[in-house]
């Protein structure tokens, strides 16, 4: 089977956990091209600067060669994620879902950035049963009540999750 061109996987990413790395690993299998981009959300304040989380998920994605599939490219994604397509030159969005709640808000963004740029399909990946009760938010809380986050993230987020709440 023929993989499509180049996917943007947009999000905070704050912090990177197992399931994010799982669906870009996911989303390599299916396009040529996987770029993760960093975004901030006008509403919330992060744990991680941008910079620090692009840091991160180039850690976690470093010792991974891909092998025939290819690289990751980690990159800041400013601004609406329809204008980082056209930036980028993206075929498609891939989002993760892990329930119904996130489906139904993952629909609706994908019908707004298709009404907003036309050419642009949202691949929606339900999320490994494994991983699906893994949640930014979650490990952010854990770590912040000095917990051991570990078993969620990559190694290079563990460490910087103990560094930062030592």
């Amino acid at each position: 089977m023929a993989r499509m061109a180049h996917a943007l996987i947009p999000g905070t990413f704050d912090p990177p956990t197992l399931g994010h790395v799982d669906l870009v690993q996911r989303a390599r299998r299916l396009f040529e091209r996987v770029t993760v981009g960093v975004a901030e959300h006008p509403t919330k304040a992060a744990l991680f600067s941008r910079d620090e989380r692009v840091a991160l998920l180039n850690a976690c994605f470093a010792a991974d060669d891909g092998g025939d599939l290819g690289t990751v490219v980690v990159t800041h994604l400013p601004g609406l994620v329809v204008d980082g397509c056209e930036a980028l030159g993206v075929d498609a969005i891939v989002r993760g879902v892990r329930s119904g709640t996130d489906y139904d808000y993952e629909a609706q963004m994908a019908a707004t950035n298709r009404a907003l740029l036309p050419r642009i399909d949202t691949l929606l990946l339900a999320t490994t049963p494994s991983l699906a009760h893994i949640t930014s938010t979650l490990v952010r809380q854990i770590a912040g009540m000095h917990g051991d986050a570990s078993t969620l993230v990559p190694p290079p987020v563990a460490a910087a999750l103990r560094e930062r709440f030592r």
